[in-house]
């Protein structure tokens, strides 16, 4: 019977997506329905549901924007050509790209102008690497080890590596390995690259597991940061289950479960988490909720001071 639900913190929503989500709302507040949002704002479809309820349209591509209308850039990041876009079409953006992010597109730039040799480490066709990728020509994507291979670089000396910024230490580092092994004067990613909040929510299950027989991660089949969140708990051998809210959970998943564990992708509200906690007390009446703190954080990023106050 189940005993115990463990809840990790931290869970859910970081200071990125938080930034992301007050700049579409600030945004409707300012200049009235509609903004426009070119791609999704965060990777979870409950949160762009209630910004669309409120006024925002999610397009996919610039040019479905109207001319010189209010336009959002996502938490992503976008490529450089989107800015040109825009400006061809005299739109009013505000850029809620994570600052993370913006700054490993400043240091793409930089290598680029020191004439580098880019390799980044990121997944093919997320939305961040599509932006990053996008900032300079010629940035070099690796996925795996075996990718490191094949790479053909003009100067084994000037060599630099970027990383998706929703990858973790643990997720980099085979292939950080490979190319400090192939290019061994490479120039590294400072270790600040890595989202602080994809490594705290990742160490957050890792101690999560070491107490349950069973792991929920609510999020989106299509957040990195969820998906590997299960990974985490899967490799560790406990069982793992990736829910988009309470409407993912099945009964027979907690027969002969003592103690389920509890988490969230950094783009989930925290109403989608507690939405599952009651139906699991629904079946489970005896079950009482505990909180596994591992990390506290304080992270804030600003607004766009044009937003500010809205």
């Amino acid at each position: 019977m189940l005993e115990k639900i463990l809840i990790a913190q931290p869970r859910g929503f970081c200071a990125g997506v938080d930034r992301a989500i007050t700049i579409v709302e600030a945004a409707l507040v300012r200049h009235g329905a509609p903004v426009y949002v070119r791609h999704e704002i965060v990777h979870n479809r409950h949160v762009n549901d209630v910004l669309v309820a409120k006024g925002a349209i999610i397009v996919e591509e610039t040019d479905e924007i109207p001319v010189g209308a209010v336009a959002i850039l996502s938490a992503h990041g976008v490529p450089k050509k989107v800015y040109e876009e825009a400006q061809q079409r005299s739109l009013q953006i505000y850029d809620a790209t994570c600052p993370l992010v913006t700054k490993v597109h400043g240091e793409a730039k930089r290598f680029h102008d020191q004439l580098y040799s880019i390799v980044m480490i990121g997944h093919r066709g997320h939305q961040e690497v599509i932006g990053t990728m996008g900032q300079v020509p010629d940035v070099m994507l690796v996925e795996s080890v075996e990718d490191v291979e094949k790479l053909e670089v003009s100067d084994p000396s000037k060599v630099a590596v970027i990383t998706q910024t929703t990858l973790s230490v643990d997720d980099t580092r085979s292939i950080m390995e490979a190319l400090k092994t192939r290019f061994p004067e490479m120039h590294l990613p400072p270790r600040q690259d890595i989202c602080y909040a994809t490594q705290n929510r990742q160490d957050a299950v890792k101690e999560l597991v070491k107490h349950c027989e069973l792991v929920l991660v609510v999020g989106a089949e299509h957040s990195s940061n969820s998906c590997r969140l299960r990974d985490v708990s899967l490799d560790a051998g406990v069982e793992s289950y990736l829910i988009p809210d309470k409407m993912g959970l099945k009964r027979e998943w907690f027969e002969g479960i003592q103690t389920v564990g509890l988490t969230s992708g950094a783009s989930v509200p925290e109403d989608l988490v507690r939405g599952v906690v009651d139906q699991i007390q629904e079946w489970f009446s005896e079950a009482r909720e505990e909180v596994l703190l591992v990390v506290v954080e304080k992270a804030q990023f600003a607004l766009p001071k044009e937003l500010v106050g809205f």
